[in-house]
């Protein structure tokens, strides 16, 4: 008698998600979305960046606020387990990366050339500062507030790398909301904000590099890995994508060309991964190519930008808001611990893009919008505070208190540049910009 069933139970079909699975993750979407986009929309109201109130709904719906109030709810619609979470998880890497993708195809490489040397200077101390301060604070901080790797060179690396980054979306809007963006500071902020964003996401796969590997040597091979995958996605990929492009672009409507960008990102994403290098890393890169290749008009991604700025994004945000435990604030240790990588933070990216400016020859006050306009950190350390807590670099306390930091940060930068700006006096080519911009906007309307 046969008593081998392998090769019977390999035939029988994979069981669907489960029924109370999928309602759970239906009304968990449901939640979080809504909830962020109707703070999302308070907050822009309050002339604040939208992500703060997207990640304010993930906090109100997790441990920080409806676990207290509404215990039996919170258990509930967010269960503590494992398949469940890692659902939810799901849609927020989907999200992220596409988000990042986004940022990558918003590089203006043309940009970066012209601004060149002064936007290098900028970005170069406005990174090099606070990556230094945020070492030090990582090698002074108790034990205690480790992530579960408990490698303390490794958490100082990711800290100095969370305070070292800006976020080029919380950027841009920033300055389109003040309608600064025509202005040569603004320009220059957008610039090095860009420079900013691509040296931050290399040094997050070094990192990432560091932990998944475990050896130096490693990290170097994997390093080196980033740096030569990057010139060959710059010297090699850019024609074939152009010419795959075309050929997507030869359909009717702009389905093709969207469904071509999701499929490529997402491939570049799991190659960067297979390298043992962070996903971002590769959807970074990916927008970046594909923006540079000149193949795809920007107007036919309108629709990806749509859905991932403006669905996939706030529920990511409030995904990753639902990971924070502002009670953990109440621990004197991880109070004092908010307070000086906040005051670090805002000093040494503030210090380090006034003293860029300065050295390439800026005004006080150009110095000041520069500095502020930098400092602004908003979902790219969102992003890498999550990359922290998914690789044990982070607990929830030192977890919270990155986000904070980019939350605060984000709100700090529009009095600032509005302070300095207000002390400039626009230029005609400035005047000019402005104009062209309006006809421009007039047009597509």
């Amino acid at each position: 008698m046969r008593t081998d069933t392998t090769p019977l139970q390999a035939a029988l079909p994979v069981p669907p998600l489960g029924t109370h699975s999928l309602l759970l993750l239906l009304l968990q979407l449901a939640a979080l979305l809504g909830l962020a986009l109707l703070l999302g929309r308070l907050a822009v109201r309050l002339g604040w960046p939208a992500v703060v109130g997207e990640l304010c709904a993930g906090v109100l719906l997790g441990p920080s606020v409806l676990a207290h109030l509404v215990p039996s709810l919170s258990q509930w619609l967010f269960p503590r387990e494992v398949e469940q979470t890692h659902l939810l998880d799901a849609v927020g890497q989907f999200g992220v990366l596409l988000m990042v993708a986004v940022s990558g195809l918003h590089l203006d490489l043309g940009l970066v050339r012209r601004q060149g040397a002064t936007a290098a200077r900028v970005s170069f101390f406005g990174l090099v500062v606070p990556l230094g301060l945020g070492l030090a604070l990582g090698l002074a901080l108790p034990a205690a507030l480790l992530g579960p790797n408990g490698d303390r060179t490794v958490f100082a690396l990711f800290l100095g790398v969370a305070m070292c980054v800006s976020a080029i979306p919380v950027i841009v809007k920033t300055l389109m909301d003040m309608n600064l963006l025509h202005r040569d500071i603004g320009q220059l902020t957008v610039t090095a904000g860009m420079i900013d964003d691509a040296v931050g996401w290399m040094l997050v796969s070094v990192v990432t590099a560091l932990v998944t590997s475990g050896s130096a040597g490693s990290t170097v091979l994997v390093s080196l890995a980033a740096i030569a995958l990057t010139l060959a996605a710059a010297l090699l990929v850019r024609v074939p994508l152009r010419k795959l492009f075309l050929v997507a672009r030869r359909a009717d409507g702009d389905g093709p060309v969207t469904a071509l960008t999701v499929v490529l990102v997402l491939a570049a994403a799991a190659g960067t991964h297979a390298l043992g290098l962070e996903p971002l890393f590769g959807a970074f890169v990916c927008g970046v190519v594909i923006a540079a290749s000149g193949g795809v008009r920007m107007a036919q991604l309108t629709a990806l930008r749509t859905v991932t700025m403006g669905v996939l994004g706030p529920l990511f945000l409030a995904s990753a808001g639902l990971r924070m435990d502002l009670t953990q604030l109440a621990r004197p240790q991880v109070a004092l611990m908010g307070a000086a990588t906040l005051a670090l933070a805002v000093i040494g990216k503030f210090a380090g893009a006034y003293l860029g400016a300065r050295t390439s020859r800026l005004g006080r006050w150009e110095a000041v919008a520069l500095g502020g306009g930098m400092n602004a950190r908003g979902v790219v350390e969102v992003v890498i505070a999550l990359v922290g807590l998914r690789l044990g670099v982070l607990n929830t306390a030192t977890y919270t208190v990155i986000v904070l930091v980019a939350v605060v940060t984000s709100l700090m930068a529009p009095p600032v540049i509005r302070l300095a700006m207000n002390r400039l006096e626009q230029t005609p080519l400035e005047e000019q910009r402005r104009l062209a911009h309006l006809g421009a906007t007039a047009g597509q309307a």
